[in-house]
């Protein structure tokens, strides 16, 4: 089993949405997901859009931890299989963010994965935004 949390964003006139996917991939078996919205002022520019994908996937990362340890269902294991799912890639405008981004994942304990294998925010997050 591979827990995924990915989060993705649409920006439209007067605010950005922001899709938090939270899947829970059975590998070779399929799986569910669960997901949360939240719509922040409008933010104008790709960089800081991006930023604010990735802590929202990592605060939710960390609730979803906390609350496994209160209900005493938390193993090192599963950290072991989570992953924070970035919309980032080598093509296109953020392949400059790409080292930084998965730094910043990395430093905080988890595993990052980027376009094409980011699915749970390139593809499950992204549909769920508009």
């Amino acid at each position: 089993v591979k827990i995924i949390i990915g989060t993705d964003s649409k920006t439209r006139r007067t605010d950005t949405a922001f899709v938090t996917v939270l899947a829970v991939h059975r590998v070779g078996k399929g799986g569910r997901f669960f997901w949360q919205k939240n719509r922040v002022k409008n933010i104008n520019t790709l960089r800081h859009r991006v930023w604010q994908e990735v802590n929202f996937s990592l605060v939710f990362t960390q609730k979803l931890i906390e609350g496994l340890k209160r209900k005493h269902w938390f193993s090192p294991e599963l950290l072991r299989n989570l992953e924070i799912h970035v919309d980032i890639g080598q093509q296109g405008e953020t392949k400059e963010m790409i080292r930084e981004i998965v730094g910043y994942i990395t430093q905080n304990g988890f595993t990052a994965k980027i376009k094409p294998e980011s699915f749970g925010a390139s593809v499950v997050a992204d549909r769920l935004c508009d």
